[in-house]
């Protein structure tokens, strides 16, 4: 699968401290993914590739958290060291980063509720550089990979789900299979190191 730099994309999902063993949400073995993840990132960056890096960007009081009624407990909260980006990740200088999650009436598990700095949604900034494939790593497979992709699909996009790449918090056992037998089903296709490259 050859990187074309015209329409491809590789989105980093929410590589966050929160979502890493020892974190307020870790996924068990998440931090094995950083080595592989910044492989792709070297990849994409040396094929001219634009890179997206995804993060969950909560206020401290938002209805996403079980103190205000949501599912989760607190994580990523937006300056802490929870939500920094896993401190062995390494993006090439132009990855742009773009945040979720800052709405507290909204859970936002898509990079495509995501906006950059200057407010322009992640929709946006697609369609702007001619986008037309993304190739999805991060945490977690069966949440923000899960919403990411989908929502991808729906919009119109090519997706590969880099399936060395990502990792799933298995809340029940077997959701993360699971997220990924929905994702192929709705037509995205899975793939590793060796079938990507420049």
């Amino acid at each position: 699968m050859r990187i074309d730099p015209t329409h491809d994309a590789l989105v980093v999902v929410d590589l966050q401290n929160d979502f890493c063993p020892g974190g307020a949400l870790g996924v068990r073995d998440g931090n094995a993914i950083v080595p592989v993840v910044n492989r792709y990132l070297d990849r994409f960056g040396h094929a001219g590739a634009p890179i997206f890096l995804t993060r969950d960007w909560h206020p401290a009081v938002t209805g996403h958290f079980q103190t205000y009624g949501g599912v989760w407990p607190p994580h990523c909260v937006q300056g802490t060291p929870g939500a920094a980006f896993h401190p062995g990740l390494a993006p090439p200088p132009g990855a742009v980063v773009v945040s979720k999650g800052m709405d507290p009436e909204q859970d936002a598990y898509s990079a495509f509720q995501a906006e950059d700095p200057s407010g322009r949604t992640f929709p946006t900034i697609l369609v702007e550089r001619g986008i037309r494939r993304l190739y999805v790593s991060g945490l977690a497979t069966d949440y923000c990979v899960r919403a990411t992709a989908l929502d991808a699909l729906q919009q119109g996009f090519e997706v590969v789900v880099l399936e060395d790449a990502i990792g799933a918090v298995d809340l029940e056992p077997g959701d993360g299979a699971r997220a990924i037998s929905e994702i192929r089903e709705a037509g995205a296709r899975l793939a590793t190191l060796s079938e990507v490259g420049a």
